[in-house]
């Protein structure tokens, strides 16, 4: 597919395909699709924002299986964080009184790029970790591994128990925290998703 009939000018198409593991085929593919979410916005601007409500609207958004349970006890399920994987996508500027999760196509589109099947384990890493720093404090700690077991549990029958997701808590932080110092930073949480076969397939969509 060629960018004859692309929104996108040749110079954005060439600086896209030499920032991402995408083809120009494959950036006019997720333009149309991004640009699904709100035909008018777009047309205005290509630049425009959307909203991160809207994007998760999408049907493989809601089923995307993501990551892991860092403990073997922990259940798996689809997605809870999609508002995690906005977030911390979303380049909104707050003196514009931009939606905190929104996101323009440049945001969109590494996004995507993370979540390609081409993206090396590093790339998914360094945002996973962003994913699961739930507080921002720059580390996954013990508040984080709270909030994620919480987001896990609570559509679960039988789960939710402060108990329960306390023992979570002390089992994730027993496997993964290497120094023991009640918080994994970005090292210590590479080594806890290289250790896991289903990381690289899990961190990934296709549209």
């Amino acid at each position: 597919m060629g960018s004859s009939n692309s929104r996108l000018s040749k110079e954005q198409l060439s600086e896209y395909t030499d920032l991402t593991y995408f083809t120009v085929g494959e950036i006019n593919e997720l333009f149309k699709k991004f640009e699904s979410l709100d035909k008018q916005r777009l047309r205005e601007n290509i630049q425009n924002r959307i909203p991160g409500a809207k994007l998760r609207e999408l049907p493989e958004f809601k089923v995307i299986p993501y990551l892991y349970c860092m403990a073997e006890d922990c259940p798996r399920f689809h997605n809870p964080f999609l508002h995690r994987l906005c977030s911390v996508f979303s380049t909104y500027d707050e003196e514009k009184d931009e939606e905190e999760d929104s996101l323009n196509f440049d945001d969109f589109l590494d996004m995507m790029n993370a979540l390609s099947d081409q993206a090396p384990f590093s790339l998914k890493a360094k945002y996973a970790f962003q994913i699961f720093d739930c507080n921002q404090n720059g580390y996954v700690d013990k508040e984080d591994v709270l909030e994620i077991i919480k987001h896990i549990t609570k559509k679960r029958d039988g789960m939710g128990d402060d108990g329960l997701n306390e023992s979570l808590v002390q089992a994730v932080m027993l496997e993964a925290d290497l120094d023991q110092d009640d918080m994994l930073g970005p090292a210590e949480f590479e080594h806890v998703l290289s250790k896991s076969p289903d990381f690289m397939s899990s961190f990934q969509i296709r549209l």
